[in-house]
Order: C-alpha cells, then sequence, then structure tokens
C-alpha cells in the first residue's frame, strides 16, 4: 500500500512538472527585478537555475562543489548557473553575508515569497533545473558528493 502512495505521489509530481519556465519576476541581491522567463532566454545557451537556503548544507556543498569548475564549464559549455535562494523571512538576512564570504560567481536571486518554488512544484531543495531555449531539459533533485560531475556530463549532452 505504502509504495501505491508513493508511486502515485510521484506519478502526479511528474504530470503536473512544468515544460517551460513560469513568467514570473522576483529580486536580485541590488534589488532589481528580474523576470525568470525573459531574462534567461539567450537562444542555445544553457541556463541551470540552482535552488538553495543558507540552512541547506547539502545546497551549499553543490554550490561549493560547482565553484571549483565554474569557470571552465560556462565558457566550454555557454551556461550560466543562478542560484535562487528560497530563504524565508527569517532567514532571509543571512543570504547576503553568506554569499559575500563564499564569493560566488553566480548570479544571486531571492526567491523571497517562494512563488517560483512553488511555481515550479520544488518540495525540497537542493533542487537544480536545467534550461535550453525556454524548455526545462533536466531536473535534479538532491545532492551528493560527486554529483556536480553528473550534471557536467548532462550539460554536455546539451
Amino acid at each position: 500500500m505504502r509504495v501505491l502512495v508513493i508511486t502515485l505521489f510521484l506519478l502526479t509530481q511528474i504530470s503536473f512538472a512544468q515544460e517551460s519556465l513560469p513568467n514570473i519576476n522576483i529580486k536580485d541581491l541590488k534589488n532589481k527585478t528580474v523576470n525568470i522567463k525573459t531574462d534567461f532566454a539567450e537562444e542555445d545557451k544553457i541556463y541551470v537555475f540552482s535552488f538553495w537556503a543558507t540552512w541547506c548544507v547539502p545546497c551549499i556543498r553543490e554550490l561549493e562543489a560547482i565553484k571549483l569548475h565554474y569557470s571552465v564549464w560556462s565558457k566550454e559549455l555557454n551556461m550560466e548557473l543562478i542560484a535562487i535562494s528560497t530563504d524565508d523571512s527569517r532567514t532571509q538576512k543571512r543570504v547576503r553575508p553568506l554569499v559575500n564570504g563564499k564569493n560566488w560567481p553566480y548570479r544571486i536571486l531571492l526567491d523571497e515569497n517562494q512563488e517560483l518554488k512553488r511555481a515550479l512544484a520544488i518540495v525540497n531543495i537542493p533542487y537544480t533545473v536545467i534550461v535550453k531555449n525556454g524548455e526545462i531539459k533536466h531536473v535534479v533533485n538532491g545532492y551528493s558528493q560527486g554529483a556536480e560531475m553528473e550534471l557536467y556530463h548532462k550539460l554536455q549532452e546539451l
């Protein structure tokens, strides 16, 4: 019975998954409005949206692991990683200090009301969405050590 319930849950999650980015505005660290659908629409460029939070240790590990390869990957694969903080009102004040301390080369966006997270039906983080030409090509839920290389191979396929 439990397996059936889990299977049905996963099937509904898959069937409701978006095929393209929603038309939602969120802010960057400078409080500038960014439209997820139109501001990340460069043809043939790969966009990697990494949903994370300051309290999520696997999220930070993933972003740190990718950082080691990012300068090479971004040139080789014509890709850009956008780190989207899903911190709520209690933890949002931690985002800027953490980002400044990590010196991440990524564009950082703030999904302050978690509107984008809800629109993409994201249940837990880390959650990575790969987009090319406006279409969601691949989704990765979770992170374990070494998974960044699996991400790299998936990006190479695109």
